[in-house]
């Protein structure tokens, strides 16, 4: 073959494989609290509004939208000293409020004698959830953990005697006391309790790249710290333990302290 088309067949691939590469794709809608899981080439550095996000060695990332984030989305790919900018749009979402009055104060305030646990709870779950390991199990399919009725959704927010109270960050899934309860997707448990003041039995797994589930109100907590779970085991039982008014599973999906919905996840 004569040197020249060869010459031009090699140009030819090099340009279009390097165009390949410069590919950015995003699975997921860019709404409020949803879940978005990227592909790139592995190579890359992508920033999302200046924050750099862990890419993995098949090339996947992934970020999650805050409940109330109201501009747009700036997306840099550098590869080879090329810079490459998108711009995403974040559409709104309209939430349930939903007002109870005439409750007794210790419904809506908890006491004074409780706010150091509540404190030191709290932080030990922020711990969990800013985790940032290599794991990339938070790129395959999220399952449903247990089989119920959803009865709380995301985003919603009560406000109780007048006093607005933190939004609901997860879906509440109703099912019977002692219902298995599966692992939504492999991980490695970072949390794994009892007796928290909110949540009452309480399991947290880490699924890589600050991608974290958490599972509340157990009945009987199943696993220990540094467990590793596949997709669908049982985790624990389903329970009404902390602060809650019946049976259920509160569920909920985060990246790092962004809480995001489980729905965008499941769906």
């Amino acid at each position: 073959m004569d040197s020249t088309i060869v010459f031009r067949i090699t140009l030819f691939f090099l340009i279009f494989t390097s165009f390949q590469v410069m590919a950015l794709e995003f699975q997921g809608e860019f709404i409020q609290g949803h879940y978005i899981l990227g592909k790139t080439d592995p190579n890359s550095k992508i920033t999302i509004d200046k924050k750099e996000l862990k890419v993995s060695k098949d090339g996947y990332f992934v970020f999650g939208i805050d409940r109330d984030h109201q501009n747009d989305l700036i997306f840099t790919k550098t590869f080879n000293d090329k810079k490459e900018k998108i711009i995403k749009k974040v559409q709104k979402r309209n939430y349930a409020i939903q007002k109870i009055d005439g409750l007794p104060e210790s419904k809506v305030t908890p006491p004074d004698s409780v706010f150091q646990r509540i404190k030191e709870e709290n932080n030990r779950i922020g711990e969990a959830r800013g985790i940032n390991s290599n794991f990339t199990f938070f790129s395959e399919k999220f399952i449903m953990p247990v089989e119920g009725i959803v009865s709380g959704v995301y985003g919603s927010q009560r406000i109780l005697n007048g006093v607005p109270k933190v939004p609901h960050y997860g879906i509440d899934i109703a099912a019977n006391e002692g219902t298995k309860i599966k692992s939504s997707g492999t991980g490695v448990v970072t949390m794994a309790e009892s007796d928290l003041y909110y949540t009452g039995g309480t399991i947290i797994m880490d699924h890589g790249h600050g991608i974290s589930t958490i599972y509340s109100h157990l009945q009987k907590v199943l696993v220990e710290v540094g467990d590793q779970i596949k997709q669908g085991g049982i985790i624990g039982t389903v329970g009404s333990t902390g602060r809650s008014t019946g049976p259920h599973l509160d569920f909920r999906i985060n990246w790092f302290q962004t809480r995001l919905d489980p729905m965008s996840v499941l769906k």
